[in-house]
């Protein structure tokens, strides 16, 4: 059969060869330790955090050994693709601060010389190449309608093939030169496949730099490797991007594991040597039933990576975290290094865990309070005042116009020796210093001592001086509740509860109480200090 004649009625507009798109895309002059990869995400409207781990993996592979990190944006599936997905992408990206070497503007202009970086901007390669594999017989039309249903045209293989039921051939491989003629004249649109060489019983063995060497049924299905409307699915688009752009590691999920000999099969039959893979484990849920599951964004808000800006986490603290669950040896290095930058950090192919973690947003917020504990009170204002400008104006108005207020009410027990670490995320400040920015309900705080509370506070009040140092308001508090009958020896009332009202911690609880509304707080004194004299002044008269 004559494979030209037919990969020319095919594709007669196509007449760039394979060697001329290959002089398009030199080979990188990079050193051998220098890793190539790419974050190639599709645009679909969000980014899961999966796709931002594996991102983050091939991020630091090149950081690490000075190589190359580029953006492909794999937009040729439009059924999946959304209107300003890419947008959505970049703001991601660059609010995380992760920067490409060579990628796409927004605006259309690649920054790089292994352009274009976007799928659909290639299809022209795409046709050489499959009019090539059509041209050397690795390759055919297959003109299988849409219409017809899948049982359909297993019921034409089932037919076609009855000797070998573990071949998933497809019935247009053998169509003649003048079978596809007729179709072609009759406007039919058709797909290219690939032919495959195996029979369904071989075994292909290949190496993944997290698992090993794995071993896996080699592929016996004539698989689609150009859609009829002219566009390439992952497999064949990978393999010939991956190649021409010099990619060295393709990071993925290891769920791409069981499509990687029908990968090697086709990088075979293009001529090209497989790409080096490093299948990650998928980041996992522990779900109702107590069974893993990979996390997904229908069940959980936090598979969104715009759940994190939504919510106001550090970008550093999200990252910090993903690097925790890469590498158990994070946590430790930044223990024994708490002010460096997680940058320093540096990590190989073998330090990567090989498996699945489960995702845990207790220890994110622990990791993400370690972190907002060593901020200052205006840095922590700064990222405060960023976050409510986008998503609470009406709290950024008021940040803006009260200043050096909020600034003092952050400093309270921070920029010490022992900062507390209560505060994990932005959006949960508002309600944290919420007895700061109005006065407190104390109907439920009090129930239980009310008469107590109000007798307390009543003479607290009429004693009430403004204090200079939290000795001095201690003192006061202590001296009022010695009048009323209240221990302000602690071994005396333990030896004897019965002959007090209660003791001096009881006290300052109704003290707290009346100015905070709760039972806990920061130090007392440094709120008393921020909200002033004549504030403290009207919440101690306020009776339960």
């Amino acid at each position: 059969m004559d494979y030209k004649k037919i990969a020319n009625l095919l594709y007669p507009e196509v007449t760039t060869t394979p060697e001329e798109i290959f002089a398009r895309y030199p080979k990188r002059n990079l050193k051998e330790s220098q890793v190539v990869s790419r974050f190639a995400p599709s645009p679909t409207g969000y980014m899961h955090i999966g796709n931002f781990f594996q991102m983050f993996i091939s991020y630091n592979l090149t950081r690490v050994s000075d190589g190359v990190f580029f953006l492909r944006v794999e937009d040729t599936d439009s059924k999946r693709e959304k209107e300003q997905a890419k947008e959505v992408v970049f703001e991601i990206l660059n609010k995380f601060g992760i920067k490409f070497d060579e990628y796409q503007t927004l605006e259309g202009k690649d920054i790089g010389a292994y352009g274009p970086y976007v799928q659909s901007q290639r299809t022209e390669i795409y046709k050489v190449f499959a009019k090539k594999l059509v041209a050397e017989g690795k390759a055919f039309p297959c003109f299988c309608k849409k219409t017809e249903g899948k049982e359909d045209v297993l019921k034409l293989r089932e037919n076609k093939f009855q000797e070998d039921d573990e071949k998933e051939y497809d019935p247009c491989r053998d169509l003649s030169y003048e079978e596809v003629k007729a179709h072609i004249d009759n406007g039919e649109p058709f797909a290219i496949r690939l032919k495959t060489k195996n029979t369904g019983k071989e075994r292909v063995k290949f190496y993944d730099l997290i698992k090993g060497e794995i071993e896996a049924k080699a592929n016996a299905k004539d698989f689609v490797i150009l859609k009829n409307d002219g566009i390439p699915p992952y497999a064949f688009a990978h393999a010939i991007d991956d190649t021409l752009m010099g990619t060295t590691i393709v990071v993925r999920g290891e769920d791409y594991i069981g499509s990687t000999p029908m990968h090697i099969e086709l990088f075979d039959a293009l001529g090209f040597k497989p790409t080096t893979y490093c299948h990650n484990p998928l980041i996992c849920k522990i779900g109702d039933n107590g069974n893993k599951r990979k996390i997904s964004k229908r069940y959980d808000p936090e598979a969104d990576m715009r759940f994190y800006f939504e919510k106001g986490y550090l970008t550093r603290s999200v990252l910090e975290y993903l690097l925790n669950i890469i590498n158990s040896g994070f946590e430790m290095w930044r223990a024994n290094n708490p002010e460096k930058d997680w940058c320093e950090f540096k990590f190989g192919i073998n330090d990567i865990t090989a498996v699945s973690p489960i995702f845990d947003l207790v220890k994110l917020n622990d990791i993400s309070k370690n972190l907002i504990s060593r901020l200052s009170g205006e840095e922590l204002y700064q990222n405060w005042l960023a976050w409510a400008e986008e998503y609470n104006k009406f709290l950024a108005e008021y940040l803006v116009a009260n200043k050096n207020f909020a600034v003092s009410m952050l400093k309270i027990d921070r920029e010490c020796e022992k900062p507390r670490k209560d505060i994990f995320n932005m959006s949960m400040i508002e309600e944290y210093f919420s007895y700061m920015l109005k006065k407190p309900n104390l109907d439920e705080v009090c129930e239980q001592d009310r008469e107590k509370f109000n007798e307390f506070m009543e003479a607290y009040e009429q004693a009430f001086i403004f204090p200079s140092s939290n000795e001095e308001w201690f003192n006061l508090v202590k001296e009022v509740a010695g009048q009323l009958g209240y221990a302000t020896d602690n071994k005396a009332y333990k030896a004897n509860p019965e002959a007090y009202k209660g003791n001096v911690a009881k006290a300052c609880e109704f003290v707290r109480i009346a100015i905070t509304g709760r039972k806990n707080s920061p130090t007392l004194f440094e709120i008393i200090k921020v909200l002033g004299e004549k504030e403290v002044k009207e919440r101690i008269k306020v009776k339960a």
